[in-house]
């Protein structure tokens, strides 16, 4: 079976919820707060649990922050390819979480900025594999080694971008040597928006696909509305499943890493989509950041929901 492998951060996420973002210079009393393994984290659980083989390649720390990752992930049968760096811990996501389950972040950076291309080579990737990259691993310190490792991958394996919030920010020579060697392109509508300079969601797939290589795969989330997978030339819509949300952070997360675990295991782009919408649906009405549903899990709520058209 193709595995699913991750090279970005792997970080520990401090949830605190509030019943608004303070003015700046200001102050608001916290509802609760709590330590949560993130980032990277978040994708490989929400494969694991759909039953793929999922790998982290990224550095991570030793202190508490990376204990509580590789306990996290050894608890989900996550594979780790690198040992822990060992004068560094781990870094520090402040996710501030309204009472909408709109999030704010505020990010440190530690033990898991520090990757080489020796410690990826690690990942041994094999053709079908399926290597997930995050835009944010393309600020330095990660840009270089990142990049120089993706261009040595053995043909065959397939890159799959989430290029996150900056990417469009990041100069044009960079966007286009990270987008050749994207092999799937999964981000929300917003990123999408951001990326073509196209408000109309539809109207961005075509200037997508110049983009990218010829036959790259094209998966834009559009919230509670589901997806839609670029095939035959044209974006198809996967109807979604709305629900009343209490927490999206790790939404799309779920969404890809469920995406991801069921094309590896066979599934078509489409029917994979389906259930990453439905997967996606059940961790909005949970708390934390890798709470992803597991396939038996995904399996009864499509029961329940034979409404929503299949492709």
């Amino acid at each position: 079976m193709p595995r699913v492998l991750h090279t970005a951060q792997a970080l520990v996420d401090m949830v605190v919820e509030v019943p608004q973002i303070p003015v700046r210079g200001g102050n608001v009393n916290a509802s609760s707060q709590r330590l949560y393994a993130g980032g990277a984290v978040n994708i490989l659980v929400a494969a694991a649990r759909s039953g793929a083989q999922a790998v982290h390649g990224g550095a991570h720390g030793t202190g508490p922050n990376g204990d509580l990752v590789r306990q996290t992930l050894r608890a989900e049968g996550v594979a780790l390819s690198d040992a822990p760096i060992p004068d560094s811990d781990t870094g520090l996501c402040l996710v501030l979480v309204e009472p909408s389950a709109e999030r704010t972040f505020v990010t440190t950076y530690g033990a898991e900025r520090r990757i080489s291309v020796a410690s990826l080579q690690r990942l041994e990737p094999q053709p079908g594999d399926l290597v997930c990259v995050s835009g944010y691993s393309l600020f330095a310190p990660t840009q270089e080694p990142l990049l120089t490792w993706l261009e040595s991958l053995p043909q065959g394996v397939r890159v799959v971008l989430d290029p996150g919030a900056p990417f469009p920010d990041f100069p044009e020579r960079l966007r286009k040597r990270m987008l050749r060697l994207t092999s799937v392109w999964t981000s929300n509508a917003d990123e999408a928006r951001s990326v073509t300079g196209i408000d109309d969601l539809l109207g961005t797939f075509l200037p997508l696909q110049r983009m990218l290589p010829r036959g790259a795969r094209i998966v834009v989330r559009d919230g509670s509305d589901g997806c839609y997978v670029f095939e035959r030339g044209r974006p198809i819509h996967v109807p979604g499943f709305p629900q009343v949300p209490v927490d999206t952070n790790g939404a799309g997360d779920t969404h890809t890493g469920v995406l991801l675990a069921e094309v590896a295991q066979g599934l078509s782009w489409l029917e994979a989509a389906r259930r990453a919408n439905a997967a996606a649906a059940i961790k909005v009405t949970r708390h934390g950041p890798a709470s992803a549903p597991l396939r038996s899990e995904v399996d009864d709520f499509l029961a329940r929901h034979t409404d929503v058209g299949r492709q």
